[in-house]
């Protein structure tokens, strides 16, 4: 996660640069005083993520945040409170209070790591093979589910549905093609134009359609071929 800086305060941009050595995930392209700088390396350069201070002399974070494209995160980090209504409405994606905790600190990685995985899903951010779960914006707020939670996946026009062991249903807006390239094929098999299951979830099957928790899935033709090899071996 390539990541810049801004900060007028010397000491403020070398606190943050000694906290984020701690997480290898996090590479720090660039360390400004000013918004001038950085905003010439934002353009040249794809940047995930900005660490941004609110007052400073040539130009306030609010303004110089509406400069920044949108697929670039920001983080304000900043000694003023009483921003960060402001600082939420510029869909800032944290909203740190000086002096920040390293623990805290995590979080906002963690929460922008999340994000960019969903809006990047062929950028791969940490290592997918030990990764249990998939996080999903839904309610307005990042969800983490289990694999193993995940009964099947319905499609909803550009919606998808996650259906699950505890007959919660989350929806997301992420189509169902993106969220069947996020998902493991060892775990996941799509059965349909409009489903995805769990293999593990699978009850019973005829050949045309599948039983999980009593629900009925149709097991589209042109998947059959896949889902009866998987089954049959």
């Amino acid at each position: 996660m390539k990541c810049i800086i801004i900060d007028d305060e010397p000491l403020a941009r070398e606190g943050l640069q000694n906290v984020m050595l701690k997480f290898p995930n996090v590479e720090i392209r660039g360390s400004f005083h000013n918004s001038r700088q950085a905003l010439q390396m934002i353009e040249q350069e794809e940047i995930d993520l900005v660490f941004l201070d609110i007052e400073m002399p040539q130009e306030n974070g609010l303004v110089f945040a509406k400069k920044i494209p949108d697929k670039t995160l920001i983080i304000f980090v900043t000694a003023y409170p009483q921003y960060a209504l402001e600082g939420f409405e510029l869909e800032a994606m944290d909203y740190l209070v000086k002096p920040v905790s390293e623990e805290r600190f995590a979080k906002a990685i963690a929460k922008a790591q999340s994000q960019l995985e969903l809006l990047n899903p062929q950028k791969q951010l940490f290592d997918l093979s030990t990764q249990q779960y998939i996080m999903v914006k839904a309610d307005r707020k990042l969800q983490r589910i289990y694999y193993n939670d995940i009964l099947y996946i319905e499609a909803l026009k550009d919606y998808s549905v996650l259906h699950t062991n505890n007959a919660n249903k989350i929806i997301t807006a992420l189509n169902l093609k993106t969220l069947h390239a996020k998902l493991p094929d060892d775990i996941f098999i799509r059965v349909s134009k409009s489903y995805i299951v769990q293999k593990n979830a699978v009850d019973s099957f005829t050949n045309s359609a599948i039983i999980i928790v009593e629900n009925e899935i149709p097991l589209g033709k042109s998947y059959r071929t896949d889902f009866f090899k998987f089954f049959s071996s």
